[in-house]
């Protein structure tokens, strides 16, 4: 029977390999629909979460606010992204997406999802369920690590 570090081990490696996949499979089909992979971040986020500040979107997606605004000025350019007065503090912007940028982030995502159904059409679906609750564990625990 492995032990707890060989399991960690063997887990560190799955999960990586699972990243890399992920992230090279959506770089390459993200990219052809006129948005890296960030930019497709940011607009899920603004999907997800509504009109934010910057540093907002910047913390939600897991980096600094310089990075975050050049995936925002990239947005901006490409008419997927709107800055509007923070009906909260009018001295303060929001960012929201236009129709053009939520119509995008509908097409990238649903071919997304249509190919994810097909990479576990042959998978018992109780394997499927435990592996959603793995990762479900694994990404909330990892939140919890990097704090608030």
């Amino acid at each position: 029977m492995p032990s707890d570090t060989q399991r960690a081990k063997e887990l560190y490696e799955a999960v990586n390999q699972l990243i890399r996949v992920h992230q090279f499979r959506d770089r390459d089909y993200i990219c052809c629909h006129d948005v890296s992979v960030a930019q497709c971040y940011a607009l899920e986020t603004l999907v997800k979460r509504g009109p934010l500040r910057l540093q907002a979107l910047a913390d939600e997606m897991y980096l600094d606010k310089s990075t975050a605004s050049r995936v925002v000025d990239s947005l901006l350019r490409k008419k997927y992204v709107l800055k509007t007065p923070d009906p909260s503090d009018q001295r303060a912007v929001q960012l929201s997406l236009t129709l053009e940028g939520e119509a995008l982030y509908q097409t990238i995502h649903q071919d997304l999802v249509s190919e994810e159904a097909l990479m576990i059409k042959d998978v018992p679906p109780e394997i499927v369920d435990g592996a959603l609750t793995l990762i479900r564990q694994l990404t909330q625990a990892a939140r919890n690590r990097l704090g608030p």
